[in-house]
């Protein structure tokens, strides 16, 4: 995005607007992932599950998400799952539809299913394919989506590369250098990013980093971002990977987004993990990034709450008339 985008995602604040918009497509998934958020069974706030909804298919789907988009005119769009690539047909209806409104989209996948061509040559469209670890640690928690399978379905395209650092991946110094190395020399890798795993409050699971791991991980980003230029992480990022935000309503991310699940109705609340994540272990990439720039920088914060402000006011009264 360029900077003419951030003018334009802040007017929106100030129209009632919020310029990023997240909808689980699908909820259907041939993955089995251990810690998965969008299928735990607190994701949507413990009444329903995503499994147990009813999504849409066909031009019913394409149809919603773009009432969705109308709604909401968002700057920038996230579809994700479930697996949304098993709504790819819907999905090469919409993209061009999106991509010709002027609306940055992202579509993320775990990568088991080959991504069209004719997606990544769409203007601000981007497919990011979900690598969780090297080949010994992703292919077991993201099978049928092995490295395999997924440097075939990506041949010849050009995506995003989107890792979640858990536990096991932090215990060797050289494990993020590995990784970063591999992926770097993909011809078809435009950018990496980086998140760390965030747990819901009071889970106990092996995916769940101690203050020590992040302090380790923290300390290696500056020299691998400098080394690993697809790498897109900055070292602010990472000073909020070492102090998230407190709780959602001190996460510039979930004040700025609207999220839904896959019947189109149903939001995500309070941010794109649902249910009740443990902010003080916040690894979100998008989530860092926000926080690092209005934490460390006052005017930010200061103009973000007051656009806020301003916005809520807006929305109401646009309500009421």
């Amino acid at each position: 995005m360029r900077g003419g985008d951030f003018i334009s995602g802040w007017g929106k604040i100030l129209r009632g607007k919020l310029p990023l918009l997240s909808i689980e497509i699908t909820s259907e998934c041939p993955l089995s992932c251990p810690g998965c958020y969008a299928y735990g069974d607190r994701h949507l706030g413990g009444g329903v599950t995503l499994t147990q909804l009813s999504d849409s298919r066909g031009e019913t789907l394409v149809q919603g998400i773009l009432r969705l988009v109308d709604r909401h005119d968002p700057m920038q769009l996230s579809l994700v799952g479930g697996e949304p690539m098993m709504r790819h047909r819907e999905l090469s209806k919409l993209l061009p539809i999106l991509s010709a409104r002027g609306i940055y989209t992202m579509v993320v996948t775990s990568g088991v299913i080959p991504i069209p061509e004719q997606w990544t040559s769409l203007p601000r469209v981007t497919v990011a394919i979900s690598v969780d670890g090297l080949p010994e640690h992703h292919d077991e928690r993201r099978k049928p989506a092995t490295y395999e399978r997924i440097l075939r379905n990506i041949a010849g395209r050009r995506v995003y590369i989107h890792w979640t650092a858990v536990r096991a991946h932090v215990q060797d110094p050289s494990y993020a250098e590995r990784y970063l190395e591999f992926w770097s020399a993909r011809e078809e890798v435009h950018r990496i990013w980086m998140s760390v795993y965030t747990p819901q409050r009071g889970e106990r699971s092996a995916e769940r980093l101690t203050p020590e791991d992040r302090k380790r991980l923290a300390g290696a980003i500056p020299e691998l971002a400098r080394k690993y230029p697809k790498f897109l992480i900055k070292g602010g990022m990472a000073r909020a990977i070492l102090s998230p935000p407190s709780s959602p309503a001190e996460c510039a991310f979930a004040r700025v987004s609207a999220n839904y699940t896959a019947d189109l109705r149903t939001r995500v609340a309070p941010c794109v993990f649902g249910g009740d994540p443990d902010c003080s272990e916040c690894g979100c990439a998008i989530s860092s990034a926000l926080h690092w720039i209005t934490n460390e920088t006052s005017a930010a914060r200061i103009a973000l709450n007051a656009s806020l402000k301003v916005g809520s006011a807006v929305a109401r009264l646009q309500e009421a008339s």
